[in-house]
């Protein structure tokens, strides 16, 4: 939907960026979940896995922290990988009380179907804009997440 065309939600809100940010990942967060949901997975599943992925194995709270994922999720999240065979759960040689979790070859070939998933949600949400467009939309809501980042540590 254009936003420019919606005679059902007041002008004012129309012209502010956070409105439209707001509206946006809704409904970005309703493609994202249901994109996933075709291939029985769920965006917890996908952030944990490039977590892995990238950083390597790591803590449960680690990984919490990487993935934003709050702690009270993050054992739920890694238990349904783990049933799947997608990580491994490992007792941490230094604190045995502490899990560390890997991702297994066969949670890599997952993170790379849920890739192509993802990319056919990104196609479906930015339609509207050209190749050029969403590589400029995703940098400048980078830059805007990076400037809240900055200065939320330093509080």
């Amino acid at each position: 939907m254009d936003p420019g065309t919606d005679d059902l939600t007041p002008a004012r809100l129309l012209r502010l960026p956070s409105w439209l940010l707001t509206q946006s990942a809704m409904h970005a967060h309703r493609q994202v979940g249901s994109g996933l949901a075709t291939v029985g997975a769920r965006g917890y599943h996908y952030r944990l896995l490039a977590t892995l992925e990238e950083f390597g194995p790591a803590s449960q709270a680690a990984l919490g922290r990487r993935s934003g994922i709050h702690v009270s999720d993050i054992v739920a999240a890694v238990n349904e990988l783990a049933g799947e065979s997608f990580v491994e759960r490992t007792p941490d040689p230094a604190d045995r009380r502490r899990n560390i979790i890997t991702i297994t070859p066969a949670g890599r070939r997952r993170l790379r179907k849920l890739d192509r998933q993802l990319a056919q949600v990104q196609d479906e949400l930015l339609a509207p804009l050209s190749a050029a467009e969403r590589g400029q939309l995703t940098d400048l809501l980078g830059r805007i997440l990076d400037h809240h980042r900055e200065t939320q540590d330093e509080r």
